[in-house]
């Protein structure tokens, strides 16, 4: 076990944190997409 963290340890987290939110807001944005097509066009073929 090393007693001095180094500053790339908390950058590679940061990088990581950001990147796995991003991709997670990405999917989320693109299934609310989906939803909101299908549910439009399931009001146009009423």
């Amino acid at each position: 076990m090393r007693e001095n963290l180094a500053q790339w340890d908390f950058v590679i987290a940061a990088y990581a944190v950001a990147i796995a939110g991003t991709l997670l807001l990405l999917g989320w944005s693109w299934r609310a997409m989906r939803r909101a097509e299908q549910r439009r066009d399931e009001v146009k073929r009423k």
